[in-house]
This record gives structure tokens, C-alpha cells and sequence, in this order.
């Protein structure tokens, strides 16, 4: 009596009835599939895949992707249980792909994908890190290499699982204004970042300056170019920044770089003294080079001061300028203290056309303390 009311039809989907085991089992195979989808996207799971050298990145998407996977399969696999026949085999509506069709369309993209990332991080590491080329041909090379690989890999997917790219000749159209309005701006990041790999105006590890953002560049990608800024903040930046905006790269070609500090002394200095003093400084300081030699400009005879540049070059401080400035700032100020040379501070002329101004004179010193 009790296995008569188990099968007993409950309700019927697509002329099919489904029963109380039908109901328990599916529940237990959706139960199964998000217990194991939760799993591959587990520690556990990450640290199996980083022993194979795979990216951070690459291995996020990977579990991802199995883990919707096995979502997809124990629902398949719980519909079935339940009663109700999909067959794996069988085409999708709309879509002439099967099940099986579309699982092994998404082995065989992931496959395609870790190719792409493995033959980039060989040819940059191994067989192009002997070559003589400057280290930054070497990257363009690979990442170029590297997207062809992965554009040919998808067309032979797409070709090898039964869907054939000369049938989308019939939406070029529409693609073509699709990329000509909803694409524009990635369609131009993308051929801007190939001009950067062939022109080679910025490469990894230059500091630059570019839309207001200033730091090192640590990637260079299709879309957009990472730079590490000096409060280790990582700014994504379009390439087509790097394209129609000036950029100011420090390290672009020679390394050296001048810098002016400018230095204001009040009148009566001793300018020669002065002169020698900013020299010193400039002297001392260990990253400041000897050739071309340090410089003292007198720039002017200012309302308030006499102005002086002190002009020194620099080549391992050009990327942290801020900082270097900043360490000849502070022994300019020591310098001039301990000679006893003022800083200008604003003054005004008073002219009183009539009238009596009444002046008293304070004592300037404390009163002494009576003795006990």
C-alpha cells in the first residue's frame, strides 16, 4: 500500500506524470549539484589548479564555469530522475546544439583559453627571455601571438561543434552597427592597445603621466593598461588614453631627468654663500648626478625675496620625484638655518599723510623672576 502511494501520479508536464519518489529524487540530484557547485568554488579546488602554474584569474574563471556546469548536469540528470525524459543528445530549442554538444563548446573554449595563457607566459619567460630583444618586445611578441592563438583556437571550436561562421554572414550587418555604436569604444581600446605593442610608446615597469593618473606601468592589455601609482593603487586607464592624450613618460628612452627647485632668500643674503650652500645639497644627496653637473641660477630680484633655482639631474629617484624633491627641500631648509640665512616673508610700507601715530616700544625679553 505504502509503494502504491509513492508512484501514485501527483501531476502531469509535458504529458508526462511525476510522482513522489519522481519529486524526491530530483531533489536530491539538485541538492547534489549545488553541494558540488559550491565545493569547486572552494579553496580546496583553487589550490589543486594553482600547483598546474595556472592564473589567478583563469582559475576563477575555470570553477566558475564547472561549477554552473555541474549545476546544468545534476538538473538534467534530476529532470530525468523525476520522470520527465531530456535527452542529452536531443537539441535544444532554438538551438541546434544538444547538451553534449554545449558541454564539450565550453571544455573545449576553457582549453582554448588556458592555451592562449600558457603559450604567452612560455614565450615571454622562456623562449623569448634569451633572445637579446629588449624585454619589452618580448612582451608585445608574446601578447600578440598569445591573441592569435586564441582567435584562431575559438574559430576552430566554433567550426568543430557544428557552428558554422559562414552562417553568420547573414547578421554582419547588424554586428558591424553593433560595433560601430554599442562596441565603439572597445573596438578602439582594443586596436589602441595593439598600436601600444607595435609603437611601443609606454612599456611594463615606465613611469608615466597620463589623464591626470601618474605611476608604473604594470600591465598592458587589449582593452586597458594597469598602472601602480606610488600609494600602490592599481588605475585602470584606457588605451586610447595612451593614443589622443599627451602622456609624459619618465623613463622613455634616457633616464635622466632635471628638476628645479626653486629657492627664495631674504634681502641682505649673502647670494654667493647662498650659491655655494644649495650646491652642497645638492652634492650630498646620494641620488643626484654628478654629470650633468648641479646647478644655481639667481632667477630674480622678487618683491619680497631674491629668487634662486637650484638644477640638479636625477635618474633612480625619477620614479618617486615627489619624494626626492621633498629630501632636497628639507636640507635646503637645514642648510640655510644653520648659516643663519632668512626666508622672505611678506612686507608692506606704511605711509601715514597725516595725522600722529603714537608708537610705544615693549621690552621683547620676559620679565626676570624676583629671587626668593
Amino acid at each position: 500500500m505504502e509503494l502504491t502511494l509513492l508512484e501514485r501520479p501527483l501531476f502531469y508536464v509535458g504529458g508526462h506524470y511525476v510522482t513522489f519518489l519522481g519529486l524526491a529524487a530530483f531533489a536530491a540530484f539538485f541538492v547534489a549539484g549545488l553541494v558540488i557547485a559550491r565545493f569547486l568554488q572552494s579553496d580546496v579546488v583553487r589550490r589543486f589548479f594553482s600547483r598546474f602554474k595556472i592564473d589567478t584569474n583563469f582559475i576563477a574563471i575555470v570553477t566558475t564555469i564547472l561549477s554552473l556546469a555541474s549545476i546544468v548536469f545534476f538538473t538534467v540528470n534530476a529532470i530525468n530522475a523525476a520522470g520527465i525524459p531530456l535527452g542529452w543528445n536531443a537539441g535544444l530549442p532554438a538551438i541546434r546544439l544538444s547538451l553534449l554538444q554545449l558541454f564539450l563548446l565550453v571544455a573545449l573554449l576553457i582549453a582554448v583559453f588556458w592555451i592562449s595563457s600558457r603559450t604567452k607566459r612560455f614565450l615571454f619567460n622562456r623562449l623569448l627571455a634569451q633572445s637579446g630583444l629588449d624585454r619589452s618586445l618580448q612582451y608585445a611578441i608574446a601578447q600578440v601571438v598569445s591573441n592569435i592563438v586564441l582567435v584562431v583556437g575559438i574559430f576552430i571550436v566554433l567550426e568543430n561543434t557544428g557552428i558554422h561562421l559562414a552562417a553568420l554572414t547573414v547578421f554582419a550587418g547588424a554586428v558591424g552597427v553593433g560595433v560601430g555604436f554599442g562596441l565603439q569604444n572597445i573596438a578602439s581600446n582594443f586596436i589602441s592597445g595593439l598600436v601600444i605593442l607595435a609603437e611601443r610608446p609606454i612599456t611594463i615597469g615606465d613611469r608615466v603621466e597620463v589623464a591626470g593618473i601618474a605611476g608604473q606601468v604594470e600591465h598592458i592589455r587589449a582593452r586597458s593598461t594597469v598602472i601602480r601609482t606610488n600609494d600602490n593603487i592599481m588605475m585602470i586607464v584606457p588605451n586610447t588614453k595612451f593614443i589622443d592624450s599627451s602622456v609624459t613618460n619618465w623613463t622613455y628612452g634616457d633616464r635622466r631627468v632635471r628638476f628645479r627647485i626653486p629657492v627664495g632668500v631674504a634681502y641682505g643674503s649673502d647670494v654667493a654663500k647662498v650659491r655655494d650652500l644649495l650646491l652642497a645639497v645638492a652634492h650630498e644627496n646620494p641620488h643626484t648626478l654628478k654629470e650633468p653637473a648641479p646647478g644655481v641660477l639667481l632667477e630674480q630680484f622678487a618683491e619680497n625675496s631674491i629668487d634662486f633655482k637650484l638644477v640638479v639631474w636625477s635618474s633612480e629617484m625619477s620614479a618617486r620625484p615627489s619624494r626626492y624633491r621633498s629630501d632636497l627641500n628639507f636640507a635646503i631648509e637645514k642648510k640655510l638655518r644653520e648659516a643663519r640665512i632668512e626666508f622672505p616673508f611678506p612686507q608692506r610700507d606704511l605711509h601715514i599723510r597725516g595725522g600722529v601715530l603714537k608708537v610705544e616700544a615693549l621690552e621683547a625679553a620676559a620679565p626676570k623672576r624676583s629671587s626668593p
